[in-house]
């Protein structure tokens, strides 16, 4: 068979299996393009979430770059403070106006707080999703107030009377309380302080038992790319029967999925930040370096034909999805927002969705549920 090579660079190696479990803690439509005319287009509203009119924008600005760990060039970063603030008046202003963030239990720091700072004095209509995570204690000792406490903190934080999404992750499954939080978290959808539920990083088999349960969950976040193909096993069937719709992360790995990177050589790629380690160590379990190029120079090539970048090809792939209901792409900075908007003006045909599976057959192909590599509960 062939020899896997490990992916080695720079300073920095890829993280292990546990660095990499706590950093992918902070994440996770099929939208269409109208023909659009030369340039950027609107961003259009992805799918809707639940049956009570929540919908996104279809492309969600990912605040996990806000925790702290991917400042990165010092010349393009933007996550601290008042410019970080400043930012997602840009974002919301071009259309992009659904923000995604977390506690710092799931690796966000300030996030929040700097998403509240914007919030006191936004003039824009924009949506935030935030997250319960739950990863010690209380997982083995759930109750409705620890619940209701939690909602009341992530208000707080966020300056809002009313949360739209709180997506639920959950550390371990040997603790069984996610089905009665997932059912707490419900309740307080009804008292009017959360508009819908959704979950994170959980796979089918936790999603069964929940649903089985009464729970009414939107969305699961996860990671869904050309490099993680994991959700094709049984994710998407589960979504197709049951209605509810993705919210992918990682959907250009960190930037690797970019024209940055096609044709570096592998010793000069610097690993700077939380988010190129994380999908260093996800590249390890799929395919080379030399495949990564081998793919970048291939939707380089679907890219020229429509005058689009190799960020916006691979984001594309997603997008198409039947299941997915929004992309969630982060950013420590509004430098590509105009590139963003021109996702909507082409889609892939047939004939490059065939070329671009070439690549990805000579690739590892995943065998494991959504997340369980990650916990150690199986392979990639």
């Amino acid at each position: 068979g062939r020899q896997w090579t490990t992916w080695r660079m720079g300073m920095r190696a890829p993280l292990t299996r546990r660095e990499a479990h706590l950093a992918m803690l902070a994440g996770t439509c099929c939208v269409l393009p109208d023909r659009a005319e030369a340039g950027r287009s609107a961003i259009p509203r992805g799918a809707e979430l639940g049956r009570r009119g929540m919908r996104p924008s279809a492309i969600i600005r990912g605040c996990w770059q806000l925790s702290g760990g991917h400042g990165g060039e010092r010349s393009s970063d933007r996550t601290r403070g008042l410019e970080a603030v400043s930012d997602l008046k840009d974002f919301a202003k071009n259309g992009i106006d659904t923000f995604d963030t977390g506690p710092e239990a799931c690796g966000y720091g300030p996030s929040e707080e700097i998403i509240g700072q914007y919030m006191g004095e936004r003039k824009e209509d924009v949506q935030v999703y935030t997250k319960m995570c739950c990863v010690g204690r209380e997982m083995y000792d759930m109750n409705r107030d620890w619940v209701k406490r939690d909602v009341i903190r992530h208000r707080n934080r966020l300056k809002v009377d009313k949360l739209d999404l709180v997506q639920l992750y959950w550390n371990d499954y040997e603790a069984k309380d996610y089905v009665s939080t997932v059912l707490y978290l419900m309740d307080e959808r009804e008292k009017g302080k959360v508009g819908e539920v959704g979950v994170t990083n959980f796979d089918v088999p936790r999603l069964e038992k929940m649903v089985d349960a009464g729970a009414e969950i939107v969305s699961n976040q996860i990671q869904y790319s050309l490099l993680d193909r994991r959700p094709e096993l049984r994710m998407n069937e589960f979504c197709r029967t049951t209605g509810m719709k993705l919210l992918p992360y990682g959907v250009v790995a960190g930037g690797f999925l970019s024209d940055r990177y096609l044709r570096m050589s592998a010793n000069r790629v610097k690993l700077d930040t939380n988010s190129k380690r994380k999908y260093a160590s996800v590249l390890n379990q799929v395919g080379s370096y030399d495949w990564l190029q081998e793919l970048l120079y291939a939707l380089r090539e679907v890219g020229d034909k429509y005058d689009q970048s190799i960020a916006n090809v691979a984001s594309r792939w997603v997008l198409q999805k039947d299941t997915v209901g929004a992309i969630i792409v982060g950013a420590r900075n509004p430098r590509h927002i105009d590139d963003h908007q021109k996702v909507f003006n082409f889609e892939l045909q047939e004939d490059d969705l065939n070329y671009i599976q070439e690549i990805l057959d000579k690739g590892k192909l995943p065998k494991g549920d959504c997340y369980a590599w990650e916990r150690g509960l199986g392979p990639f």
